[in-house]
C-alpha cells in the first residue's frame, strides 16, 4: 500500500513537470513611465510578485515578466500505461490516470 502512495505522488510530480508553460518578457516602452506589473491575456494588470489561477493556468508576475503554466497536463506529455487513460476535470483543474476498464480506479504501478 505504501508503494502505491509513493507511485501516486511521483505521478503527480511527473504531471506537474510536463505541464505546458509560457513566459512573456516584460517590455518597457517608456523609461519615464515603467510598467507597474504584468498584463494578462484579458488585459488585466497584476502587480509584481502576484500569483493567480485563471482557466487552469497558474500565473505569476515578476519584474522579468509574466510566467504561466497549465495545471492540467497534456496527454501527449505523460507516460500512460496501455490499459489506462488520462481523465481531466477542467472545473477542478486536475487530472488523474485511471483504468480504462474502470475509471473509478486509479492505475497501479507496472
Amino acid at each position: 500500500m505504501a508503494s502505491l502512495r509513493v507511485f501516486v505522488c511521483l505521478l503527480g510530480l511527473v504531471v506537474l513537470c510536463h505541464s505546458d508553460c509560457f513566459f512573456e518578457e516584460l517590455v518597457i516602452k517608456d523609461l519615464r513611465s515603467p510598467p507597474q506589473g504584468c498584463v494578462d491575456k484579458d488585459g488585466k494588470q497584476h502587480g509584481f510578485g502576484s500569483e493567480w489561477v485563471r482557466d487552469c493556468m497558474a500565473c505569476s508576475c515578476s519584474m522579468e515578466g509574466l510566467s504561466c503554466c497549465s495545471k492540467i497536463p497534456d496527454a501527449d506529455t505523460v507516460d500512460i500505461p496501455a490499459n489506462c487513460e488520462l481523465v481531466v476535470n477542467k472545473e477542478a483543474c486536475s487530472a488523474k490516470v485511471v483504468l480504462k476498464s474502470d475509471t473509478t480506479k486509479e492505475c497501479s504501478p507496472v
